[in-house]
């Protein structure tokens, strides 16, 4: 009896504590920091850099899990906001710890006409404040950065709502780009 209330103390801080971390924004990144560079394969298994997108205003969005509810409703608002995000000279780029196939049959489902780059390794996340990593399990927060043309951080989003955030970064785009 009291090894089993040990243990379910010890899971009940355990999933406090991992919870807090999720919730808690990182440091590492920060408004007018140059935005870290990276190579990851997208959904189709090519290189991508972040300078590929150098000269454009860049939203970078990283999220826990293909296919999932949330995830799929984020990404299926910035697919229908795509054409006013490109208006705005802006291209939407998502990261997440899922591999290469796993964005290709997701990207292909929801039929997402941006690119989908898997951080398998979680650094890219991690370089970016938005890597939750309990010991075994690890997954990008759902953080959005908006990058300027220059590379500079212009925005961050913390614990972002899937609902009506493409909204928010297009009026911010609007805003920053003084369109």
């Amino acid at each position: 009896m009291f090894v089993k209330l040990i243990m379910y103390g010890l899971l009940l801080w355990l999933a406090v504590w991992g919870y807090r971390q999720y919730q808690q924004p990182s440091a590492r990144v920060s408004v007018g920091m140059k935005a870290p560079d990276f190579t990851l394969q997208d959904a189709q298994g090519e290189k991508r850099r972040l300078t590929d997108w150098q000269g454009k205003w860049v939203v970078l969005y990283f999220y826990p899990k293909d296919d999932t509810p949330g995830c799929t409703k984020e990404a299926c608002h910035f697919r229908d906001d795509i054409q006013q995000i490109h208006a705005l000279g802006a291209e939407v780029i998502g990261v997440s710890v899922d591999t290469v196939a796993s964005h290709a049959g997701f990207a292909h489902k929801h039929r997402l006409p941006f690119p989908l780059l898997a951080d398998t390794n979680g650094q890219v996340a991690d370089a970016y404040g938005a890597l939750f990593n309990l010991v075994v399990f690890q997954v990008a927060k759902r953080t959005t950065f908006v990058i300027d043309p220059q590379g500079t951080i212009a925005e961050i989003y913390s614990n972002v709502n899937p609902d009506g955030h493409s909204e928010v970064i297009i009026n911010d785009l609007k805003r920053l780009s003084a369109f």
